[in-house]
């Protein structure tokens, strides 16, 4: 009876040897001592007794008894040795009453080998345990830049917190990620209650993900589940079914199938031709009904400059569209939770287009958006493309080439100042624009840069101190807090007199993508086989300069002619020579930045005098929009 069974899996390692033969890979188990003997090494740490999850031993620390296994720990030799006997034997006793005795092994890059125990690891395999119990030694990789040290090293820090061996991750910073969707502070020790919870839930999610087919894509569980994370949370993941949990799975599947890459992006640069109405309601009138839409800010349009600019394009549609539209409005919403609660009462109350107006509801608008399917949902962000909703921006960096052309030749000093908000995609382009538009008209010029959102600086005393006239600063006046502060000012002798200005059209943006809709021209795409994104500059309107009327007329005429050309996507601000603070040249003669490269432009260029600040340096209400749009994320 036992020898059949011994039968049986020297099969499987029959075909699983046969298998690696023809894939051209090794057949045997891998031998911890050759791959050490081209590896660098640091230390050796002793774990004391550990429980080793099976499908993670790899093979044995020495070359001994290589051949014996195929590479999935079955064995091999022949029903007529000692060897199959004594596994036989051991099999018996394991039915009986289990396998008690620990192992020993190494681990190394979360993989372990076995020293003593190589046929008990093969039984179990064989019986479909889980676990074993070893005591294990663990060998540390010396520290060098390769990806995959980088990310053991995550898991280092993550272990110490856990104890937890049983879950991987591909891309970096995927551990520290898992802690904070988790709700864990990075310094806390797990309790064993939040231990036996997690297995729990991570168990109960990789056993629908397996059923689904989850191990034949090119990610770990590790990964599906963190993606899962990201939509759904983990509060209570244990008490959900498997079929609910299926459902859900099953709309993140593309994801899954895709992961670490994107889906192919749909980048809309500007408006599309404009369609008419629908040849049937131009015969048969009909009486129609209101199109819902909502409006969610983080702020107030009293508190926030930014959420005026909206507000604007919210009371622009209402003039545009009259009784076509009912518009409502959601501010304050400052956090996921509100988010998905501000969504889901504007779709209770009818709401089929809503517009979140901030990248900090981006997490609450995908969720909803896969929730809602039938709801129109557009999330204002830039590089946060997904196949679940529609995102939306500005190429406000034309803009701002245009206000540093002027501020170089309106300049008397050989500094301009520039003061930027959040360090988050999107502001390094604009920065970078002014620099060029600055170096085009004054070579010589200098851009000092500051930022509002850095404690403990003030920025008006810095551009005092160096004595430079002309600041490039927030784009719109905040109401409550009304000020010249604002476009491109002149501060010399003490006052500020504006000079030109940056504008935001969002009304021009919001009209079109409604009348759009009300047309019938918005394309109903396949769920998730691209991902859409408005990238509207100067030549849509949305973007634009306005200019005092005491500028000289050559001036003026000067900035006119560079709009039309960019405009006309005559003229890229970003072509030619472009060299970075450190040296680096980005783009040669005659090239120019793609969008995707201006849009993740994470350096400075060599005539910008101050730096991108670490979040350490930043005032506590900067850091979630850096933890959700930050240049340089935070490894947390």
């Amino acid at each position: 009876m036992m020898m059949e069974e011994y039968a049986k899996a020297r099969k499987l390692a029959q075909k699983a040897y046969r298998t690696a033969l023809l894939k051209g890979s090794y057949p045997y188990l891998q031998v911890l001592d050759e791959i050490l003997s081209f590896t660098k090494t640091s230390s050796e740490v002793d774990l004391g007794l550990v429980e080793i999850p099976l499908e993670q031993i790899a093979g044995t620390k020495t070359s001994g008894r290589t051949t014996a296994f195929s590479n999935n720990f079955m064995p091999l030799l022949s029903e007529d040795t000692e060897f199959a006997a004594k596994w036989s034997s051991l099999y018996h006793a394991h039915l009986e009453e289990g396998i008690r005795d620990p192992i020993k092994a190494c681990e190394f890059m979360n993989r372990f080998y076995v020293i003593e125990g190589n046929k008990r690891v093969s039984v179990l395999k064989y019986s479909g345990a889980v676990s074993i119990t070893g005591h294990v030694t663990r060998i540390l990789p010396a520290k060098n830049d390769s990806k995959e040290v980088r990310i053991y090293y995550e898991f280092l820090d993550f272990y110490k917190l856990t104890a937890i061996n049983y879950l991987w991750f591909s891309q970096e910073g995927s551990f520290p990620k898992l802690l904070k969707l988790l709700g864990s502070q990075p310094d806390h020790v797990w309790t064993d209650d939040e231990k036996l919870d997690f297995h729990s839930a991570y168990i109960h999610f990789t056993d629908v993900f397996e059923e689904k087919g989850g191990r034949k894509l090119m990610l770990t569980p590790g990964d599906a589940f963190l993606i899962y994370l990201e939509v759904y949370g983990y509060k209570n993941l244990w008490d959900k079914s498997h079929s609910q949990i299926r459902g859900e799975m099953s709309k993140l599947w593309k994801d899954f199938q895709l992961y670490p890459g994107k889906l192919p992006l749909e980048l809309s640069m500007q408006p599309g031709a404009m369609t008419g109405k629908p040849v049937i309601s131009r015969l048969i009138p009909i009486a129609p009904v209101p199109l819902k839409i909502a409006f969610i800010h983080d702020k107030t349009m009293e508190t926030s400059s930014w959420t005026y600019g909206h507000e604007l394009g919210r009371q622009h549609l209402n003039q545009v569209f009259g009784e076509q539209i009912e518009t409502l409005c959601y501010d304050n919403i400052n956090t996921e939770e509100l988010g998905l609660k501000a969504i889901e009462e504007a779709v209770s109350q009818g709401s089929k287009v809503i517009f979140t107006t901030t990248p900090k509801l981006l997490g609450a608008s995908i969720k909803a958006a896969i929730h809602y399917p039938d709801v129109k949902l557009l999330n204002c962000s830039l590089h946060t493309y997904s196949g679940h909703l529609r995102t939306y921006y500005g190429r406000l960096y034309e803009a701002k080439f245009l206000t540093g052309a002027l501020a170089g030749i309106l300049t008397d000093t050989p500094q301009v100042g520039y003061l930027a908000d959040y360090p988050i995609y999107g502001a390094t382009a604009n920065i970078n624009a002014f620099a060029l538009g600055v170096k085009m008209t004054n070579p010589e010029a200098k851009v000092h840069l500051e930022w509002a959102t850095v404690k403990g600086q003030n920025p008006d005393e810095n551009f005092r101190y160096r004595g430079i006239s002309y600041v490039s600063g927030q784009d719109l006046i905040t109401p409550s807090h009304a000020s010249r502060k604002f476009g491109l000012y002149d501060i010399r002798e003490g006052t500020m007199v504006n000079v030109a200005s940056s504008i935001w059209h969002w009304g021009k943006f919001y009209e079109r993508i409604v009348r759009d809709i009300l047309n019938g021209a918005w394309k109903k795409k396949e769920v998730q086989s691209k991902a859409v994104h408005y990238w509207w500059g100067i030549s849509s309107g949305m973007i634009d300069v306005i200019c005092s009327k005491n500028l000289p007329a050559g001036s003026l005429w000067l900035l006119e002619l560079i709009k039309r050309e960019m405009a006309s996507f005559g003229y890229n601000p970003f072509s030619g020579t472009l060299t970075a603070q450190d040296g680096t040249v980005k783009s040669q003669p005659g090239n120019s930045l793609s969008p995707e490269e201006i849009i993740t432009m994470d350096w400075l260029l060599d005539n910008v005098e101050g730096e991108i600040p670490p979040m350490d340096d930043l005032v506590e209400e900067a850091k979630p929009m850096i933890m959700i749009q930050g240049i340089r994320p935070p490894v947390q």
